[in-house]
């Protein structure tokens, strides 16, 4: 157990320089109008207010885009949401402008619309539609923020998505850990096990849809998979052996995940919806914390079959095994970013575990964080963010994003301790 204890911990690592960051693309959000009149037309400019000002708090999230505060005063009428005045925004120093509206259907639901457009160009630059619940209007704001983030940066945006973590509560042999799983701007927070048993390492779904974890119920570390709709469980495999480390395909029809028969640790894949593993791995040692590429044609692993914990690649069947890591230290915890040039990890060396990405191939290596106990990376949806467990000295852990051009990393917040953070892709 000395060797699982190993992988669970692997940590990380030096010293990173942080790039200067480019301005940020200052971004108007005026509040959303309605078509709709009378007492329906107000009860729609308030959700439609609502909607705004999450929208603004979104994108106030990114290192790119730097919204301006809504103000009420900036109210537009139904036709001015695809004709905006867009001499107003320029002068307010907008480069980039939102708008949008929200309209009541016979059927009880709402019709959301949002328009992004260049200010400078006054031109569109992208719109969408979408057809919610009359109280899911968060989703329809995360919608609109991943429509205005994707306009200005080309890349997806990565709020309506979700993030599964290990809540703890407590402290020393007293602290109880459970599986929760929330939004990504930390709404709708949920947990998914009772606390009555250690738990580790949940992995989403790329549709946020499932979470596979490890529980340690009966004594020895056991792979489970849940259901979040219907809240169905079940372990991820029959057999009655040590499974840990579970990650999803980029398509969801597979998990690879560690198994432990005797002193060694391997990598295997299954089907989600269960079948018989295959294993990829034979090489003495413990080969763990499996990675998919995007593509789904490769998987990253760590591994001390070389004598300290490495970052290897090898193809989806397990042939072509190469190590990619060679910067000195020990790295863990490696993650392939959605877009498939970078690999995230943690490192650790004599002055701690921190942050690190490197491209796929194992070259330009770039610590992020300055630690001294940083650990767990997981990718947003648009390969520009990470997110990661950071633990104080009085050993209380708690959720952090940062860029991969550096700069200070930010609180997640969270109602308790939280550790072993992982981030969806975009949902459905």
């Amino acid at each position: 157990m000395k060797r699982l204890h190993l992988t669970f911990l692997l940590l990380g690592l030096a010293g990173a320089a942080h790039a200067q960051q480019p301005a940020a693309t200052i971004i108007a959000v005026p509040p959303l109008t309605s078509p709709d009149s009378g007492d329906k037309g107000n009860q729609m400019l308030a959700v439609g207010w609502n909607v705004t000002q999450l929208i603004a708090a979104d994108l106030g999230q990114t290192n790119e885009l730097t919204p301006l505060k809504p103000n009420r005063d900036d109210y537009y009428s139904a036709p001015e949401v695809t004709a905006p005045t867009f001499s107003k925004w320029r002068s307010a120093g907008a480069k980039v402008l939102v708008t949008g509206f929200v309209q009541s259907r016979s059927d009880g639901r709402l019709t959301v619309g949002c328009y992004v457009y260049d200010v400078d160009k006054g031109r569109e630059l992208a719109r969408k539609g979408v057809i919610i619940g009359a109280n899911d209007w968060r989703r329809a704001a995360h919608k609109c923020s991943s429509l205005a983030y994707t306009a200005v940066t080309g890349a997806p945006g990565m709020f309506d998505t979700r993030i599964a973590y290990v809540a703890e509560i407590g402290v020393g042999d007293a602290r109880t850990r459970r599986i929760a799983v929330m939004d990504s701007d930390g709404s709708n927070q949920r947990f998914v096990t009772p606390g009555d048993a250690m738990v580790l390492t949940p992995r989403l779904a790329p549709k946020g849809g499932q979470v596979a974890y490890v529980s340690f119920a009966g004594g020895r570390p056991n792979v489970r998979l849940v259901n979040l709709g219907s809240g169905q469980e079940r372990p991820l495999i029959a057999a009655d052996a040590m499974t840990f480390a579970p990650r999803f395909s980029p398509d969801g029809t597979r998990i690879a995940f560690s198994m432990m028969l005797g002193a060694n640790s391997d990598i295997y894949v299954v089907g989600a919806a269960g079948g018989l593993p295959q294993r990829l791995t034979t090489a003495p040692g413990v080969d763990t914390d499996p990675s998919f590429s995007p593509d789904g044609s490769q998987i990253l692993f760590e591994s001390d079959r070389g004598g300290s914990q490495q970052l290897y690649v090898m193809n989806a069947d397990g042939s072509g095994q190469r190590r990619i890591s060679f910067g000195g230290g020990w790295y863990g915890s490696p993650a392939w970013s959605p877009d498939g040039q970078s690999i995230a990890f943690t490192r650790r060396g004599q002055d701690g575990r921190r942050i690190g990405i490197m491209k796929s191939d194992g070259t330009g290596e770039k610590l992020l964080t300055n630690g001294p106990a940083d650990e767990g990376p997981s990718w947003a949806a648009s390969s520009r963010e990470i997110l990661f467990q950071r633990t104080a000295p009085d050993g209380r852990g708690g959720l952090y994003r940062v860029g991969l051009d550096g700069g200070e990393p930010r609180t997640v917040t969270i109602p308790q301790g939280g550790s072993d953070p992982d981030w969806s892709g975009v949902m459905d």
